[in-house]
């Protein structure tokens, strides 16, 4: 007979309690530092601020870290695409390598985290308005060029980590144009058992506090995040640039083709569920 797992123990209540309190605290600083302090800190100084506070952030709700693939700095103008599974997925990624986020207009109205992100610089995108992602697009430009580093989930929306929808390419257009970098993202949720975890899970009907109320239940939870080698774009075409990503990604992720989606579809804008 197969072998099962016994149950998992949640983290005690009085844990639970603690973390919580540590995290709101920890977001109304985040939130009071981008609004008093950015302002007047420099590019690298704001950069270090929001890394520095994202690997506070992932201590204070037990999440570990481990990084595989590239080491050392960043290439000029570099897009990271990245698959999407939570809202705690920007945070991952920004204690790694401090990024601005394009995400869904809506994301602002989130509580407390759209405050946050806001704050840090996130380019927010009305996917309503068919011709907002020419906006955006000059805005992630303006971005590049200024030596940020951009992130964008080209899912559109989040899954459970176990599949992989297809790519939006749209977004993708202007670091094509600045003949920069795409850098492909795998993040992976796992118990330290390495077995997949749920736990970080934003999909569906799931509410941002359901979410982090079942995140708060696990005892500690690691993070995968592999990333790939940097993708020259200039004289490419976005969806050709999509896909590669794609591929990527599925591989490091060691999902069947079977689990992700073919190809990738048309060109609406993309971002955080």
């Amino acid at each position: 007979m197969p072998q099962t797992r016994p149950p998992r123990k949640p983290t005690p209540a009085l844990v639970r309690g603690v973390r919580l309190t540590r995290a709101i605290l920890h977001i109304f600083e985040g939130i009071a530092t981008t609004a008093l302090v950015f302002p007047f800190a420099g590019h690298d100084s704001r950069n270090r601020m929001v890394q520095l506070w994202s690997q506070r952030l992932l201590r204070i709700l037990a999440v570990e870290l481990q990084h595989t693939g590239l080491q050392g700095d960043f290439p000029a103008r570099v897009l990271i695409v990245a698959n999407h599974i939570s809202w705690l997925d920007i945070f991952v990624l920004n204690a790694l390598q401090p990024s601005r986020f394009i995400a869904k207009s809506d994301v602002k109205r989130w509580p407390l985290v759209g405050l946050l992100v806001g704050g840090a610089g996130t380019l927010f995108v009305d996917r309503t308005r068919r011709r907002d992602a020419a906006r955006i697009n000059a805005q992630i430009e303006q971005a590049l060029a200024g030596g940020d580093v951009i992130a964008l989930f080209p899912e559109g929306t989040t899954t459970s980590g176990r599949e992989l929808l297809p790519f939006h390419g749209s977004l993708l257009q202007p670091v094509i144009e600045a003949g920069g970098h795409v850098l492909p993202a795998a993040i992976r949720y796992t118990h330290v058992d390495g077995s997949h975890s749920d736990a970080p899970s934003y999909v569906g009907d799931d509410s941002l506090f359901d979410s982090v109320r079942q995140l708060l239940r696990a005892r500690r939870t690691r993070v995968r995040l592999h990333l790939g080698t940097p993708m020259p774009t200039a004289g490419r075409h976005r969806r050709e640039v999509a896909a590669e990503a794609h591929r990527f990604i599925r591989t490091a992720l060691e999902l069947p083709e079977a689990a992700t989606g073919s190809g990738t579809p048309g060109d609406p804008p993309a971002g955080p569920r």
